[in-house]
């Protein structure tokens, strides 16, 4: 939460472009849905399906070896729960955009109108598959795939590093993968869980912020042969 706090503060100081209305948070979302569907977004979504699935004949096993009901790797994670709620990222994103606009800085208000409609596209998108696929968490609860408070996060992550490029986008990410493995410490996801999850987060976050125009930066989920990784790719 401090670097979410300290993304704040940077943003403050951001170049202002035109803010969005408050009527234009929801009215953008049907262009929002329908920028999901692009080839990059198919690709970031395969990958990470593609993880997802390698990665599941393990589950069990990571599983095992990560939770821990407590100890210092429990009290260390022990945050991720919050961090990575709906309702943190949510009132992160509104704020921002209320910020934004009472300060009069249209660069703040129109990022936070993007965390906005990311956090509502990522919502949709991440419920719909949850009650589709109804898979049981490690926990024996439902809903387990794929993991909310990943997307929710990683949604934030890409809209920040869509704004304000790696100076904030890289603490944030960090933040995501924070939360993601304090989400397998809680023995509340599985590891393909948090994998397709991230992914998620970021095809919701790349359509939600579409109108913010090309990235010079573009990162996506990469399989490797011992686990996964976020890497990126910078376009002359």
């Amino acid at each position: 939460m401090r670097a979410l706090i300290l993304a704040l503060g940077v943003c403050l100081a951001s170049t202002p472009v035109r803010a969005q209305s408050v009527a234009s948070l929801f009215t953008n979302l049907p262009a929002d849905v329908a920028h999901l569907f692009t080839p990059t977004n198919g690709i970031i979504a395969g990958v990470g399906g593609a993880g997802a699935a390698a990665i599941h004949p393990k589950d069990d096993e990571i599983a095992s070896h990560i939770y821990r009901a407590s100890g210092a790797r429990h009290d260390f994670f022990h945050a991720g729960a919050t961090i990575g709620d709906g309702v943190e990222q949510g009132s992160f994103a509104l704020g921002m955009y209320v910020v934004g606009r009472v300060s009069k800085r249209d660069g703040v208000a129109s990022s936070g109108a993007d965390l906005i409609d990311a956090q509502i596209v990522n919502g949709l998108l991440t419920q719909g598959i949850k009650v589709s696929t109804n898979r049981k968490r490690p926990s024996g609860g439902p809903h387990s795939f794929p993991s909310g408070h990943t997307s929710a996060t990683f949604a934030t992550a890409e809209v920040l590093r869509e704004h304000y490029g790696w100076k904030v986008g890289a603490a944030v990410y960090a933040i995501g993968g924070y939360v993601s493995i304090s989400r397998m410490v809680d023995n509340q996801h599985w590891a393909s869980d948090v994998v397709f999850g991230s992914a998620i987060g970021i095809v919701s976050a790349r359509a939600a912020s579409f109108r913010h125009g090309s990235a010079a930066v573009s990162i996506s989920p990469s399989l490797l042969s011992r686990g996964l990784a976020i890497v990126g790719s910078i376009r002359r």
